[in-house]
Parts: C-alpha cells; sequence; structure tokens
C-alpha cells in the first residue's frame, strides 16, 4: 500500500487516462428518482464515491426507455440536465463516470399496455360502483385483476420468450432507443457508455436463452451480432464517448452445472472480446453471467465463493485483448487487488460492495490508513436490491444518506466514557473520537467485539469478524481514544466523564417453560461461544436466523437436529442470497423443520419435546438428547442509578428489541455522533 501502489498509477483507457485504477461497477441503487433522473440522493451518493478517490463510477441499469423496473433513465431530453450536474461534479474531483445502458429482458411497451389496461378498467370500475352498479363494478375489478396478473407475469417470465420471439422490428426500436440515450449522454457530458452485455443482449448471445432461427441466433456470430450492432452504433452515433463492455460469463458449478444463463460459456467470450475489441470497444469489464434464479450466483455472499473468483477467465480475456480488462467478483482487500493487476488478471479492479463499505478506498491506499472491509454479507445491498428498496451497507451508517448523515465536529471537546467493546461501542469510540472527544472504552472481557465472536461461529461466517478487525487497526491510530479490556468500569469513572454511552449488548432469551431448567436443556449462545458441545439428537426451539445458524452448525458438527419454529418459515430474516445454501446444507443433513410449530413444554430430563402444529391442529413430540435454546434475545440491563452525567445508549441494549449488526453499528454511530 502506499502512494506506491499499483492501484493508484493511472491508465490510459481510449483516448482517456483514469488517474488510477479502482472502478466502482454498476449497481442497482434505488435512489434514482421516480422518472428515473439523478435526484439529490443519487447526486450525494455518487459525489461521496468520487470524493474518496475513485478514477471511474459506472451508473447501473440505466435505462434507455420508460420501464416499470426501479432503475435510473435516459430516454427524455428533459432529462439529460441531471445527469450533466452529476457529470460536472465527478470531474471536480478527477473521476469519470459512465452510464451502463441496458434493455429488460421483456416486452417494455408490451407491460405498458397491459399496466394501462388495468388502470382503465379499474377507473371503469369506480364509474360503475358510483352509479351503483355492484355487479358491474365486480365483474370490471376482476378484469382489472387479471390484466394486473398478465403484466406482472410478462414482466417475470423467464428470458428466452422475449428474447426468442422479439421480431426484428422490436430489437430496431430497442437498438435506437439505445443509441438515443448515448446521444443524451454525451450531450451531458457523460464520459462513456457501459453497455450492458448481460440483460437483453447477454441473452441473445447465449446458447441457452436463445432459440432464434434468424440471423440473431444459432452460430456465435449471429448470437453477438446485435450487440455488435449496438457498439458500433455508439461509436457511430456519439464518437466522444468511450465505450465499455460488461461481458458475462457463464461459469461452473461445484457439481459441474452451469451458473448463469445470459451471456457465454468460457471459449465463445473469449471469441467475443476479440469481435468487442475490433468494434472499437475501449474496455472491457469480466463478470459472472446472469439469470440464475438466485443472485447469490452473481452477488455471492460470504462463505460461498473464493476471493477474486473471476480472475482465471479474466486473465484469458486480458492475454487475447489489448485495450484495458477490468473484473469484478468478491475482490475486498486491497491486497487483493493489487495482486490481480500484478498477476496479470487486469488492468483496473472493481470494488463493488466493498465502496459502499468504505468509500475511501482509494484515499486510503495512499495514505495507509485501516480500511473498513466488506463483510459480503448482501444484507443492506444485494437484499435491498432484491426488494425494491434502496442499497445500503450494514457497515457503513452514512451509506444511501450522504447528504443528511455524516460526522460533525464537536462544539466543544468532551470526555466520552463508553461502556462495552461491541460493535456498537467501538463504533460511537471511532464517531466520537473522530469529532474531537477524549473517549475511553471500558470492556469487562479480555477481547472486543462482544457478539461478532459468537456470529461468526457458523457455517460460512467467519468474513464478519473484518468487522472487529477493523476497529483493532483503527482505534490504536486515534490518540484521543483508548480501549480498556478486562476492566469494568465504575460509576466514579463514569461521573469523571461529561458523557457516557452505555453499549453493553444483550442475552440469549430463556424461554420459560415446563422442563425449561433441566441440565440438558441450554442455550445456542453457549452452543455457539463452545461453552456446551453439542451431542446426538438437538431440538432447536425457535427458527429465526440465530437458531437457524445454531441448527446448521449442529448439523455440520455431527448432530441430529430438528428445528421448531412457530411461524410459517425458517430464517425468514435471513438474506435471499443465503437461503438457498442454509436448506441445501439442511436438506444434505437431513435436519427436520416443524414450522407452525409452538412448543408446549419439555420433560424434567430435558430428553422429550411436546410442541403443537397449528396449521395441522395435531400434537408433536419430539425425542431428543438435548434442547437448544434460540427463540431470540433480551436487551442487558445496566445499573445508572448514582450516575450523574447524560446517558446515552447504543446497540442491542438500546431498545426493547435486540436486532443486528446493522442497527448495532447506526445506533452507535448516532450516539457518538450526537454527544
Amino acid at each position: 500500500m502506499g502512494k506506491d501502489s499499483i492501484l493508484l498509477q493511472p491508465i490510459k483507457v481510449g483516448h482517456v487516462t483514469l488517474k488510477n485504477r479502482i472502478m466502482f461497477p454498476p449497481q442497482t441503487t434505488g435512489y434514482e428518482e421516480r422518472d428515473g433522473s439523478i435526484g439529490e440522493r443519487s447526486f450525494n451518493f455518487y459525489k461521496r464515491i468520487a470524493q474518496g478517490g475513485s478514477s471511474f463510477v459506472t451508473i447501473g441499469d440505466v435505462a434507455p426507455v420508460m420501464t416499470a423496473s426501479p432503475t435510473p433513465k435516459l430516454c427524455d431530453d428533459r432529462q439529460i440536465p441531471t445527469y450533466k450536474k452529476l457529470a460536472d461534479m465527478m470531474h471536480e474531483y478527477d473521476c469519470k463516470v459512465a452510464l451502463q445502458l441496458f434493455h429488460p429482458e421483456y416486452d417494455v411497451a408490451g407491460v405498458g399496455r397491459l399496466i394501462m389496461g388495468s388502470r382503465k378498467a379499474m377507473m371503469e370500475a369506480e364509474a360503475l360502483k358510483a352509479q351503483g352498479d355492484m355487479e358491474g363494478f365486480a365483474a370490471k375489478m376482476a378484469e382489472s385483476k387479471k390484466i394486473g396478473n398478465d403484466a406482472y407475469a410478462k414482466l417475470h417470465h423467464d428470458m428466452h420468450y422475449f428474447v426468442s420471439e422479439a421480431t426484428v422490428e422490436q430489437l430496431e426500436a430497442i437498438k435506437k432507443a439505445i443509441l438515443d440515450a448515448a446521444v443524451r449522454a454525451e450531450a451531458a457530458g457523460i464520459d462513456a457508455i457501459e453497455v450492458h452485455g448481460d440483460r437483453l443482449l447477454g441473452s441473445l448471445c447465449s446458447t441457452i436463452l436463445n432459440h432464434r432461427t434468424d440471423n440473431y441466433g444459432g452460430s456465435l456470430e449471429n448470437r453477438c451480432r446485435y450487440a455488435l450492432e449496438i457498439v458500433r452504433g455508439i461509436k457511430e452515433v456519439a464518437p466522444k464517448l468511450l465505450v465499455e463492455y460488461k461481458l458475462p460469463f457463464i461459469t461452473k458449478n461445484p457439481d459441474g452445472s452451469d451458473r448463469g444463463k445470459g451471456g457465454l460459456h468460457e471459449e465463445d467470450g473469449i471469441k467475443f472480446a476479440k469481435m468487442l475489441e475490433e468494434a472499437g470497444v475501449d474496455m472491457i469489464q469480466v463478470a459472472q453471467a446472469n439469470h440464475t434464479g438466485n443472485m447469490a450466483d452473481t452477488i455471492p455472499p460470504m462463505g460461498t465463493r473464493e476471493y477474486s473468483w473471476m480472475a482465471p477467465i479474466s486473465r484469458r480475456v486480458k492475454e487475447t485483448v489489448s485495450i484495458p480488462v477490468a473484473v469484478v467478483g468478491k475482490v475486498v482487500s486491497v491486497e487483493n487487488g493489487e495482486k490481480l493487476i500484478e498477476n496479470g488478471d487486469c488492468d483496473i479492479v472493481c470494488y463493488g460492495r466493498s465502496l459502499l463499505c468504505d468509500p475511501d478506498i482509494p484515499n486510503k491506499v495512499a495514505t495507509d490508513e485501516p480500511i473498513r472491509e466488506c463483510l459480503q454479507c448482501n444484507k443492506g445491498c444485494v437484499d435491498a436490491i432484491s426488494q425494491r428498496r434502496y442499497i445500503s451497507c450494514i457497515l457503513n451508517a452514512e451509506n444511501g444518506d450522504e447528504g443528511t448523515i455524516f460526522i460533525k465536529p464537536a462544539d466543544a471537546k468532551k470526555h466520552v466514557v463508553i461502556v462495552g467493546a461491541g460493535v456498537a461501542g467501538l463504533e460511537a469510540a471511532r464517531v466520537a473520537g473522530l469529532r474531537g472527544h477524549d473517549v475511553d472504552v471500558y470492556e469487562k472481557e479480555d477481547k472486543i467485539g462482544g457478539q461478532i465472536h459468537i456470529a461468526s461461529v457458523p457455517p460460512r461466517k467467519s468474513e464478519i469478524l473484518r468487522a472487529v478487525e477493523y476497529y483493532e487497526k483503527v482505534l490504536p491510530r486515534m490518540n484521543n481514544v483508548k480501549v480498556h479490556l478486562g476492566t469494568p468500569v465504575t460509576k466514579e469513572i463514569m461521573n469523571a466523564a461529561d458523557a457516557v454511552i452505555i453499549a453493553v449488548g444483550a442475552h440469549n432469551l430463556h424461554i420459560p417453560l415446563e422442563g425449561a431448567d433441566s441440565k440438558n436443556v441450554v442455550s445456542s449462545w453457549d452452543i455457539l461461544d463452545c461453552k456446551v458441545k453439542g451431542e446426538g439428537h438437538c431440538v432447536v426451539i425457535g427458527g429465526g436466523l440465530v437458531g437457524a445458524e445454531t441448527a446448521e452448525y449442529l448439523a455440520n458438527h455431527g448432530c441430529k437436529v430438528s428445528i421448531i419454529e412457530m411461524m410459517d418459515k425458517i430464517a425468514k430474516e435471513e438474506s435471499s442470497t443465503v437461503l438457498p445454501t442454509m436448506m441445501q446444507d439442511f436438506a444434505m443433513h437431513g435436519v427436520a423443520q416443524y414450522i407452525n410449530t409452538k412448543v408446549i413444554s419439555i420433560s424434567n430430563d430435558g430428553k422429550c419435546v411436546k410442541a403443537f402444529n397449528t396449521a395441522e391442529n395435531k400434537e408433536v413430540m419430539i425425542e431428543c438428547d438435548m434442547v437448544v435454546m434460540a427463540a431470540g434475545s433480551v436487551k442487558n440491563k445496566f445499573d445508572v442509578e448514582g450516575v450523574n452525567v447524560p446517558v446515552y445508549y447504543a446497540g442491542d441494549c438500546s431498545g426493547e428489541r435486540t436486532a443486528g449488526i446493522a442497527e448495532a453499528i447506526r445506533s452507535g454511530y448516532k450516539a457518538g455522533n450526537e454527544i
């Protein structure tokens, strides 16, 4: 690291020189305005990335038509000014900006007509209701609902339908819309267009999704024809723009099956890379092919894929073409990125989720400051995309609200005492220290991190420890922050301060059931903290996130496992990208899942659980060797009687309900920023 890092070396892309080799790749953010233009939230987010030192930022999923998709749009000249404002701002920080132009894999116009038809039928229904015609009202509402369902089905059908059935006239209209958007981008002062090689174009390139028999189907040349026409068209109508191409590859799962549908298999992809260079593409971004039905395939969560897993393919692309090659795919650390360039795997490194977590990575590389590294948890970013919410990062309290949430210098220096060195207390210490306060953190245990150490134990979860490792690096560098380990706080210490932040966490909830006091009834926290070893058949009471993770841990350590959950789903709070892997693991280890089931009692010896299935209205008896309580947690109480200075709370102990790491970080940030 330092100013000599290979990541900070400039590189020429086409006629433009990038100041370094760190790129923010395209992501769906949800920050744009309803009409798809760049609003304040988008503007502030990208400004923060530019301020952090990235040389190249790509705005993800910019549609050249009005779609139902919650993405940015550049389909009207009236949208140009907001993009010009964005470009001008990015250039103030010597950061180049690209728009990733794409068209969905569905019939946008057809979906639009159906949506309008549904609305028309609904309005007609309301008119009939006003006239007292309830029979006509019901019929029209049924019609509206059917049309709406047809629109939804058309929006979400398998991609090959539109790809294979779109007429040449439709493809020509889409091409014109993309080229028109490129012209608007050039007028706005945008630097580059990234052609989205996934979505419609990737589907056309794919042997899996493309079943056409015309000039756009069959051979590699035919399947890639449309993408090349798009590239050449952009070069012609907007010659000042760089053209980047996102090149998606269909890779292999461990069992040898295809991973991804839209895109190309490796050998075809390598050939296509050369075609793209010959067509005038200035840079290629190598990525995993999409359309798998599981976003974990393209954006893998922690513990499911190796670091830099696309590097072997990007190396082959780089060896094939003479233009710069960028790569994305679980690049977390600076060392990781440096190695990719040094090994000849790529020329430019895409830090996606990592820049959400710490937008200052480029600047920190130059100054050797500690970087807050992404956990790859997918909880704030990928899950948000799936649920049509704006993205955020669980470790970065400012992410998504950069215009309103930032660290404010203190009006006057204070002495702040923080009780507890879990992530909430540590974040409060960091923020209060950056504001200029003198901070003392007291932790009765001999290490920092609190419950994170327990959370890191289940399968695939070890990467969560990076959250603690960050504070281990950054806090010792802050001369005004001291951490006292193995040191319980006293009221004298607290009263000698100007303010106190209580961040003492929570503990496992022990349900007061008959038989719960048996020696064979233990807590999930004790299991994960290795205080108790699971043996034989373990019944886990509670199928929330902690219960599911405990069950998976026990199953992987040779136990027979059953989970009992009152709700209708196990691990409801788990990331949509993690859950399929967890369920596969459950199936492989024969984990029994009792949903819609309420525990009534436990036998006195802890060897049998009596429950009732509310859905099937029947009693359930499960014989076992051990019962594990995983029904949630409850905040730890801390005696502040006699403390005569202002007291603030952060983390799990701050509310009636305990929460996860995101809420801990945000409450710690808020507490540290308020004092």
